[in-house]
């Protein structure tokens, strides 16, 4: 988009429409004093094709705010502050981005081979937010491109962070399923009960009915778990959220408890054998004093002192 003069009307908008999530840049066909956008005093409205007026895109209303606060340097000394912010890039990462965009390119036609771009063709479109005229001009559907780029990233660099996003939505997605799973038990129960049926010689199917002490009619039921049971046992087993990976059966409990007691032990243990070093360094400190003042005091010692003294 070029820069606009931001001090009048504009003659061309870019607008979009929230309903259909287009985006068209046509004449406005009614403009509105605004008085509190002290930037750009102008609103724009336009009608499209599905019938609905609508206003000039946001990201357009936030370009003429940045153009016009947006002057850059103008002394040598700004200029070359300026200049001086580019030392030191590309960084790793904004060559990672800068791979990942050429990536881009060439994966386009093989994403096509599974995802071709059909705006509203796919059961995801209904949440995209891509413009659909846009989306139609595109070999591939946007979305499954970045999808295959990110795993590509993935495997070449041998780095499943770049995986991370994806799959913690998965596992988020995956776990509210399990959640729904279990509600639906709790609401159905956990049997089902239905009618026991068989076929007669007419081929007439017929539920089986008895009469009971009372001579009123009871109907034969088949009661079987609910069929819910075992995905989700397999769901929870798989994603590692069961009570024995959780680390919450009966039988670890305990351990866990005598464990915890064994290091409180321990540390009580270590903190009465060190009081107890230290008090055996002060004593042996007060027995080496008493044995140096026996010393000094033992007659055959003070005799054998005197000799050598002689002697020297």
């Amino acid at each position: 988009m070029a820069k606009q003069d931001t001090y009048a009307p504009l003659t061309e908008v870019t607008f979009r429409c929230p309903a259909c999530r287009v985006t068209w840049k046509a004449a406005p066909d009614r403009v509105e004093d605004w008085t509190d956008d002290e930037i750009h005093p102008w609103r724009y409205f336009a009608a499209h094709e599905c019938g609905r007026e609508c206003e000039q895109a946001p990201f357009e209303r936030g370009l003429l705010r940045a153009w016009r606060s947006a002057t850059g340097p103008k002394t040598p000394e700004g200029i070359a502050a300026t200049a001086k912010n580019l030392e030191g890039h590309p960084t790793p990462e904004e060559a990672l981005r800068t791979r990942f965009n050429g990536m881009k390119h060439g994966l386009n036609a093989r994403t096509a081979s599974y995802f071709p771009a059909k705006p509203d063709g796919y059961a995801f479109c209904s949440t995209c937010s891509v413009d659909r005229p846009w989306c139609k001009e595109q070999p591939a559907c946007v979305k499954q491109t970045q999808h295959f780029l990110l795993h590509h990233a993935a495997f070449e660099q041998r780095n499943p962070k770049h995986l991370m996003g994806i799959y913690a939505d998965f596992h988020a997605a995956l776990m509210a399923t399990v959640a729904e799973c279990l509600r639906q038990i709790v609401g159905d129960g956990v049997t089902i009960r239905t009618p026991k049926t068989y076929v007669d010689k007419d081929g007439r199917c017929l539920v089986v009915e008895y009469l009971d002490d009372q001579g009123n009619r009871q109907t034969v039921h088949d009661v079987e778990a609910h069929p819910l049971f075992r995905p989700v046992a397999e769901l929870i087993t798989r994603t590692g959220i069961d009570l024995a990976n959780l680390g919450m059966t009966p039988k670890q409990a305990p351990e866990d408890e005598i464990q915890q007691g064994k290091l409180a032990d321990d540390r009580e243990a270590a903190s009465v054998l060190q009081e107890r070093q230290v008090k055996a360094l002060e004593d042996l400190r007060t027995l080496m004093g008493r044995a140096q003042e026996a010393a000094g005091r033992d007659p055959v010692l003070i005799e054998y002192q005197q000799q050598v003294g002689d002697q020297g």
